[in-house]
C-alpha cells in the first residue's frame, strides 16, 4: 500500500472514445474500501482466490448487477473461458462460450462508465456487444502490464484519450489497456490476487480462439465483508511482465 501511494503522490475492441471518457476526474480504482464494504470473492479452482473492491457509489446499477449474482451463486462452476496473455481473463457466461449472460433484470442492461475508473491493471469490467447498454453477466479482469509513453501517443493520435498526466503514469507503471476506456463498463478492482488473474491469463491456447488449453473453473464467487486488513494492488512480479 505505501508503494502504491507513493506512486500516486508522485504522479498519480478497436473503437474509439465514447462522449465524456478520460476527463479529467481523479482515478479511484486505488481507493481501499473502507471496513465493511461489500467486496468479492473468486476462488478458482487450482489457482487461488481474487478479491474485487467495488464502487457502488460511482455505478450503482453496475455493482447491483455483480453483487446479486454473487449472492444468489450464479457465477458458481461457470470459466474463465477467455484468455489472453498480457490482456485480460473472462467468464460469467452460463454457456461457457461467449455467447450467454444476462443482468439480474434479466436480458442486458446500461451499466454506465465513470471518468473516475479506468482500465488499470487488476480493473473488473462488463464485456459487452455493442456498448455499455449490452451490459449482461460476463465480466473480464485486465492483466495487461506496463505501456509504453510511445505506445500512448500512438493511442492518442488514433483518437483514444486524451489522457490525463495521472493516467499516463499509471499505465505506464502498472499497466493496463487504455484503449478500452470508455467502451466498457468499469465497476471494480482487484485488490488481492492480481498474482492469480495473471497466472490464468497465460492459459491460453492462441489457436482456439483464445480458450485456454484447460478447464479454469471459479468453484465460487461470493459476497464477504472488508476487513479492514489492507490491500494488495499488483502482483509479486508485475515489473517483470
Amino acid at each position: 500500500m505505501k508503494r502504491l501511494t507513493a506512486l500516486l503522490l508522485g504522479s498519480v475492441i478497436t473503437l474509439g472514445c465514447l462522449t465524456g471518457c478520460n476527463k479529467s476526474a481523479p482515478v479511484k480504482n486505488f481507493t481501499e474500501p473502507a471496513k465493511g464494504d461489500e467486496i468479492v470473492t473468486i476462488t478458482v479452482k487450482d489457482y487461488g482466490t481474487i478479491k474485487i473492491r467495488l464502487f457502488p457509489d460511482l455505478l450503482p446499477k453496475a455493482c447491483e448487477n455483480f453483487i446479486t449474482h454473487s449472492k444468489d451463486g450464479y457465477y458458481n462452476e461457470l470459466l474463465f473461458h477467455r484468455v489472453i496473455d498480457n490482456f485480460m481473463i473472462q467468464g460469467g457466461d452460463p454457456r461457457g462460450n461467449g455467447s450467454g449472460g444476462e443482468s439480474i433484470w434479466g436480458g442486458k442492461f446500461d451499466g454506465g462508465v465513470s471518468d473516475s475508473l479506468i482500465h488499470v491493471r487488476g480493473a473488473v469490467a462488463y464485456a459487452n456487444s455493442n456498448g455499455t447498454s449490452t451490459d449482461g453477466s460476463q465480466f473480464y479482469i485486465v492483466t495487461a502490464g506496463p505501456v509504453s509513453e510511445e505506445t500512448l501517443s500512438k493511442y492518442e493520435e488514433d483518437g483514444y484519450g486524451p489522457y490525463t498526466d495521472e493516467q499516463k503514469e499509471l499505465y505506464t507503471t502498472v499497466g493496463g489497456a487504455p484503449w478500452l476506456d470508455g467502451k466498457y463498463t468499469v465497476f471494480g478492482q482487484v485488490i488481492d490476487g492480481l498474482d492469480v488473474a495473471i497466472d490464468i491469463s497465460r492459459v491460453t491456447d492462441k489457436n482456439s480462439k483464445d480458450k485456454p488449453y484447460t478447464s479454469i473453473v471459479m468453484e465460487s464467487v461470493t459476497v464477504d465483508t472488508y476487513d479492514g486488513s489492507g490491500v494488495n494492488w499488483y502482483a509479486s512480479d508485475f515489473k517483470k511482465d
